[in-house]
């Protein structure tokens, strides 16, 4: 959910299914300076979609794309020395790409006709999930991290999209409409023995496992509007944790489990927002009129483990 993803230009309802002029004035995100590492999303503060990254304090910006495409979706590493993203600057096609965390090295791992977006790391670093609509509509593919052996893993008629690994690599939850409406599932990373965890006949889409693979973060309209959810692994214990009238969409765990980042637009416009695992202390993180979308987490400092 993230995913979060992506036509051009960006609306807000193609946001909610997939998956700053930012001064300090985003003003507290939860847990001040305790919050460590840094978090990628996708403005278009500049006028078109670029990456951006900052602190989870909500200082320090940096534009890491810079370019006149439009990118998305980003997705650090495991160790937080590069980001995936999708791009279209390679002839208004998506494209997954990888650049360094200081955003050099800037190049596309996937090239087909049709569009591969929302690409995620497997925590192993070895591979690369994504969505691509190659086959006639979305599936999940899964490849190795330097784009070779790209392998359709769902295959099936329906729509299955916004992939999150567990945090041994073995499985892959997802959203798919193959029941008559989104619902998260899981299936083993080669994927067999697809499973649903939630079942309802609202739509349930967007998981991110968290980092000890114990829960799941979604979101979910079953309550009238688009929340954020969180449940055990096994589908069982379904709570809303934000309860708000906006809508929030597109979890990303910390990465020590201690805090989801999200996307609510419950100030006028999509934001970044974090707040505790629990769905206590709701803070803004960006503030400014662009649409601020798709974080994601990492532990880096500096973009790269030391």
């Amino acid at each position: 959910m993230s995913v979060r993803q992506l036509r051009r230009p960006l609306s807000l309802a193609t946001a909610l299914l997939i998956s700053a002029g930012v001064a300090a004035a985003a003003a507290g995100c939860g847990g001040g300076s305790s919050a460590k590492g840094l978090i990628a999303f996708q403005t278009d503060r500049d006028g078109g979609y670029e990456i951006y990254v900052t602190h989870p304090d909500g200082v320090d910006f940096t534009n890491l794309t810079n370019n006149a495409a439009q990118d998305y979706t980003p997705s650090w590493s495991p160790d937080g020395s590069k980001i995936a993203f999708a791009s279209d600057r390679d002839g208004g096609v998506l494209r997954v790409c990888v650049m360094n965390a200081d955003g050099s090295g800037q190049r596309a791992i996937t090239s087909n006709p049709t569009d591969d977006f929302a690409p995620v790391w497997s925590p192993d670093g070895s591979q690369i999930a994504f969505a691509s609509n190659r086959d006639g509509n979305r599936e999940i593919y899964v490849m190795n991290a330097d784009g070779s052996q790209q392998t359709n893993i769902t295959n099936n008629s329906f729509s299955d999209n916004g992939a999150s690994w567990s945090p041994d690599s073995a499985r892959i939850a997802f959203a798919s409409d193959r029941d008559g409406d989104d619902e998260v599932y899981v299936m083993n990373a080669d994927g067999s023995d697809p499973t649903p965890l939630t079942d309802n006949p609202a739509k349930d889409w967007d998981p991110a496992w968290s980092p000890d693979g114990s829960q799941m973060a979604f979101v979910s309209n079953r309550d009238g509007n688009a929340e954020i959810y969180v449940m055990n692994a096994d589908g069982s214990d379904q709570v809303n944790i934000t309860n708000n009238e906006g809508l929030d969409w597109s979890p990303a765990w910390s990465p020590d489990g201690s805090r989801i980042a999200f996307v609510s637009d419950r100030d006028g416009n999509p934001e970044v927002y974090v707040m505790k695992a629990d769905g206590s202390a709701q803070k803004r993180l960006t503030n400014n009129f662009a649409d601020d979308l798709t974080p994601d987490w990492t532990a880096a400092e500096d973009g790269a483990d030391s």
